[in-house]
């Protein structure tokens, strides 16, 4: 088994092992498969990957029979790296493939003095002791919630909330920073000038020449999803939520939701939202506790 870079002739075949890898695990846990349709979908994955951190994915190639076992994304980021999605081929799962990828990665990380990131399912037992025995710790815990929006819509949204423009940036990069303690700039400069077509990002003005908080969204027939977000309140937050939702009627997104902000999972139980999955947020390395309310997503991901 040898560790490389990704090439860019290899995307389809990165793509099926997401697809295989992702919807095996699901199923066999008693769910229905993550990913519909085509395999070819989550060549969605290797474009923003791609888009923001060219070369930055590594395969597992089984060299004698010219198959990639396995695959994960990582983003080198101003004050941490964030590890991406990781996947192993079922045909692989159970030798020591994703233990190799980890490794890769914790080790370019350390080589650049900077904590890892992740968001992982809490379902997963296996890739839990995976990360913790690499040295990860959960340092949040976040409920996903699947929100049917109804076809009429959420009804009224707070007039505080506008489309952000690429002069936003600073500032969503600032209010994360200030938050989480994480620095990411790049990232929402890609989501606002949105040249595939498929990301939104809102803000939430506090009237003052600030922002309180920014939610962005992705909607793609491999993810559609809330997040990341950022927001300083659960006020900002519910306002910010209900205002991206309405983008999205008749349609089932999902979006993670803190477990330690009640006020907040309350009000997204009223709306109708219900509980499909848990995630942890984890980190190896520094940490700093949150200041605010924080939604990580899995496309890209950060905790």
């Amino acid at each position: 088994m040898r560790l490389r870079a990704m090439r860019a002739d290899e995307w389809s075949a990165v793509a099926e092992v997401i697809f295989e890898s992702t919807n095996r695990w699901y199923e066999r846990a008693g769910k229905g498969a993550i990913f519909r349709g085509e395999a070819a979908s989550c060549r969605l994955f290797c474009e923003v990957y791609e888009d923001l951190d060219p070369g930055c994915c590594v395969v597992a190639e089984d060299e004698p029979l010219g198959r990639l076992a396995g695959s994960c994304f990582y983003h080198p980021r101003e004050t941490h790296v964030s590890l991406g999605i990781m996947n192993v081929h079922p045909d692989y799962f159970g030798r020591g493939v994703a233990s190799r990828l980890l490794k890769f990665i914790t080790d370019f990380a350390d080589a650049q003095g900077k904590p890892v990131r992740l968001v992982s399912s809490a379902m997963n037992l296996d890739s839990f002791s995976l990360y913790t025995r690499a040295g990860f710790v959960p340092r949040a815990v976040f409920q996903d919630i699947l929100f049917p929006v109804p076809a009429q819509g959420l009804g009224p949204i707070d007039p505080r909330v506008r489309e952000a423009q690429t002069e936003d940036v600073a500032r969503m990069a600032a209010l994360e920073e200030q938050v989480s303690g994480i620095r990411r700039a790049k990232d929402f400069a890609y989501f606002i000038e949105n040249r595939r077509g498929i990301w939104h990002v809102s803000v939430l003005d506090d009237g003052h020449g600030a922002i309180a908080g920014f939610l962005c969204s992705v909607n793609h027939p491999a993810s559609n999803m809330l997040g990341p977000g950022v927001m300083k309140t659960e006020q900002a937050a519910t306002a910010l939520i209900r205002a991206e939702l309405d983008r999205y009627r008749g349609k089932s997104p999902v979006f993670l939701v803190p477990s330690d902000q009640p006020g907040l999972v309350q009000q997204v139980y009223s709306w109708g939202g219900r509980n499909c999955e848990i995630h942890f947020g984890q980190v190896r390395g520094s940490f700093e506790p949150f200041r605010g309310i924080v939604m990580p997503t899995f496309i890209p991901e950060t905790a």
